[in-house]
């Protein structure tokens, strides 16, 4: 078993999340689980085989594993892993997802979303579930989609590029230090992204800063000055010159519209 249908559009239902450990005891575990799915972020090097497939488990690595599957664990030692055994909906739209997968950039955000479920889980374990959702749906978007998808679907790394420049646009953002989280060269990613957009990654970041401005200068009351530093450019002079060229108008004049309507601003 190579892949797996997983449908994540409703959360999953959680029965059991913590810290697995195995070697100690033995080289070889061989078990299934017949009601619940499995999902494993990998800490070890070993073997796993699923249904009679052969997988190759590195650090950072991520299995996803459907219920009633025999799977078989060769150690190579103490192995340790985060896991989560859950139920997952089958009445949404359906996703093919590999049974393992290299996290790549994403493994900090999902180490940090199971280790908080595994925290969660003894007070609060609705939180857990939560957690565990968010996992499931970075790692049902690790891979792009198989051929039937869009033939311009982007390349994972521009994808991964985006995320980390829209969680970041206060802080300043260089094209190494993104290309850097995006796991590619700095020539590399230019190269994607002029593909991919058919423009720069200046370009993008200075495109996504001044539409978060647009939206909190027409949707909130936050002061000019604020928003200015919210989206990465703190000098009010470079924000008002960024605003009429990228959005034609003056930052007052593009909160304008919200004003005549009676909201104060500041």
């Amino acid at each position: 078993m190579r892949e797996v249908v997983v449908c994540l559009d409703e959360p999953p239902v959680v029965a059991n999340v913590g810290v697995g450990v195995h070697g100690p005891a033995g080289h070889t575990d061989v078990f299934r689980l017949p009601d619940l799915w499995q999902l494993h972020l990998y800490r070890y090097e070993a073997d796993l085989t699923v249904d009679g497939t052969p997988h190759t488990i590195r650090p950072g690595r991520v299995s996803l594993v459907p219920p009633a599957t025999t799977v078989q664990y060769r150690y190579r030692g103490r192995s340790e892993h985060l896991y989560a055994h859950l139920r997952l909906p089958s009445t949404s739209h359906p996703r093919t997802v590999p049974v393992m997968q290299d996290a790549g950039p994403e493994l900090p955000t999902l180490s940090a979303l199971m280790l908080q479920a595994v925290t969660a889980w003894p007070s609060t374990p609705a939180r857990a579930s939560a957690e565990v959702w968010a996992a499931l749906w970075r790692v049902g978007h690790l891979t792009p989609p198989a051929p039937q998808g869009p033939p311009d679907a982007p390349h994972p790394a521009v994808t991964a590029a985006a995320s980390y420049i829209e969680s970041r646009l206060a802080d300043p953002l260089t094209v190494p230090g993104v290309a850097r989280a995006a796991g590619v060269s700095h020539n590399h990613l230019t190269r994607l992204f002029r593909a991919a957009t058919g423009d720069t990654v200046v370009a993008y970041i200075r495109q996504r800063r001044l539409e978060r401005a647009r939206h909190l200068l027409r949707e909130s009351t936050l002061s000019i000055s604020a928003i200015a530093a919210m989206v990465g450019i703190p000098d009010l002079q470079a924000f008002n010159k960024a605003c009429r060229r990228e959005l034609g108008s003056s930052p007052r004049a593009v909160r304008g519209t919200q004003d005549a309507a009676g909201i104060e601003v500041g």
